[in-house]
C-alpha cells in the first residue's frame, strides 16, 4: 500500500447495501492525486480496460464518483437504500425499468431512486459518470460473476 500523509486524510467505516462492513481510508480523491487539481475524464476513461467495471475517480461528501465504459446489456438489479445518479458522457445509454425505459444522450442524466429495479444497456461503447454513496456495489442486490465489480480507483 502506498504511503499516505496524515494531512487531508479521513478514516471512516461504512456498511455497503448488503450490510458488509468496510474500513475506508481516503481523502477528497481516492486516487492519490491532489484533490485541488483538475481531472481529465478522457484520460481517466482511457485507463479503463473493461466494460461494466466502474472505476472510482474521487469522493465528495460521502459519494463516490465513478467512470465506466458500457457495451451490451447489464443485469437486472436494484439498490435497496441508495439512489444512483447516471450521467451519459458519450454514446447512448438505455435504462430499463419494469414499466418503461429512459434513453440518455451525451449530457443527459437520470436519477434512479432507491429500491427501483433497473438494468442498463448500450449498443455501442458508452461512457458514464456515476455518483452513488460510498460502498455501493454496481450490481446492487445481485452478485454476478461477470458484472459485479470491486471498487477500484484509477
Amino acid at each position: 500500500m502506498a504511503e499516505v500523509s496524515s494531512a487531508n486524510v479521513g478514516y471512516w467505516s461504512t456498511n455497503n447495501e448488503l450490510g458488509e462492513h468496510k474500513e475506508l481510508v481516503g481523502n477528497a480523491s481516492t486516487t492519490g492525486e491532489d484533490p485541488m487539481n483538475k481531472v481529465n475524464l478522457a484520460e481517466k476513461l482511457s485507463q479503463i480496460p473493461d466494460y461494466w467495471k466502474p472505476r472510482i475517480i474521487g469522493e465528495l461528501n460521502g459519494q463516490e464518483l465513478k467512470l465506466a465504459k458500457l457495451r451490451g446489456i447489464f443485469v437486472w438489479h436494484h439498490h435497496e437504500n441508495r439512489d444512483e445518479f447516471l450521467l451519459c458522457l458519450s454514446g447512448q445509454l438505455r435504462i430499463e425499468f419494469h414499466d418503461g425505459s429512459v434513453e440518455l444522450a451525451p449530457g443527459e442524466y437520470c436519477i434512479v431512486p432507491r429500491g427501483i429495479e433497473h438494468r442498463t444497456s448500450a449498443e455501442e461503447e458508452t461512457h458514464l459518470l456515476v455518483f452513488e454513496p460510498i460502498g455501493t456495489r454496481n450490481t446492487g442486490n445481485v452478485e454476478d460473476p461477470k458484472f459485479t465489480a470491486v471498487d477500484v480507483p484509477i
